[in-house]
């Protein structure tokens, strides 16, 4: 068996609803049943091999090419198997992700990995806003899983995240880590203004010092011998993050304005 590849057969002019192109939802499925799959695109539908010519057989392993920002919801609500995009992908990749791995080639738009509950997501690129942040209307953002960006990522990172990792090795935009709930997110470059915003508890890591607001407490330098332990878990990641082995960081607790039991953690 060969895995599923759908190529994109021109450039798109509007935005297409890929969430049915997942391994659960094509289980079971003849390639001529998957052509035939309707996609929203605005106000119409759109056969599958009307956008995609298709190749393979073996839909737990779909692979995407040539692909658009423009390809919306890729890998919603997976639950098994494995999705490879070579080329962007639109907004809300990997949306309420429960299980498998999702591998993306390129660059990412607004909220990639909202609602994530588990699974591996590893964007070779940078993503937009949101990133593992809660949708308008929803009270929780990611909720599990790991998240890998080798690139960088936009404003409000983590917002509202309520569990999960999310490693980012560029630099992070404003508002990183607002309304946290829980989980870890580590940033080896830099931060916009106003990191831990809001934050309720979890952890952020970072590398360079950021510029803090007021109702972040410094508490000064502390040796934590538990960080051995997440690094140890870091090492079979394939980041940055797994050469990580330091325990000596600068502690900011915060937000005090929301119970302050969030921490920042400053690694010099």
């Amino acid at each position: 068996m060969s895995a599923l590849t759908l190529t994109l057969k021109a450039p798109l002019t509007q935005r297409v609803d890929c969430s049915p192109l997942t391994p659960d939802f094509l289980a079971g499925k003849s390639l001529s049943e998957i052509a035939s799959i309707a996609l929203h695109s605005g106000n119409r539908k759109l056969r599958v091999d009307a956008l995609f010519d298709l190749t393979g057989d073996d839909s737990s392993n779909i692979i995407i090419q040539n692909s658009s920002a423009k390809l919306d919801f890729l890998g919603s609500k997976m639950q098994s198997g494995s999705l490879t995009v070579h080329g962007d992908a639109g907004s809300y990749l990997g949306f309420q992700m429960k299980k498998g791995e999702i591998t993306v080639h390129g660059n990412a738009h607004a909220y990639a990995a909202s609602g994530m509950a588990g699974g591996i997501m590893h964007v070779n690129g940078n993503v937009g806003d949101y990133l593992a942040a809660a949708i308008p209307g929803d009270r929780k953002g990611m909720k599990g899983g790991t998240v890998i960006i080798t690139g960088n990522a936009g404003d409000r990172a983590g917002d509202q995240m309520r569990r999960g990792i999310v490693l980012i090795e560029g630099n992070a935009g404003a508002y990183c880590a607002s309304r946290m709930l829980a989980g870890t997110i580590g940033v080896l470059g830099s931060v916009g203004d106003y990191a831990g915003f809001g934050m309720r508890r979890g952890t952020l890591l970072l590398f360079q010092t950021p510029k803090l607001h007021a109702t972040l407490q410094d508490c000064g330098s502390h040796t934590l011998p538990y960080l051995k332990l997440m690094f140890k878990a870091f090492q079979a990641l394939p980041s940055r993050f797994a050469a990580i082995d330091n325990t000596r960081v600068r502690r900011y607790a915060g937000d005090l304005a929301c119970d302050g039991k969030g921490e920042i953690l400053v690694f010099g």
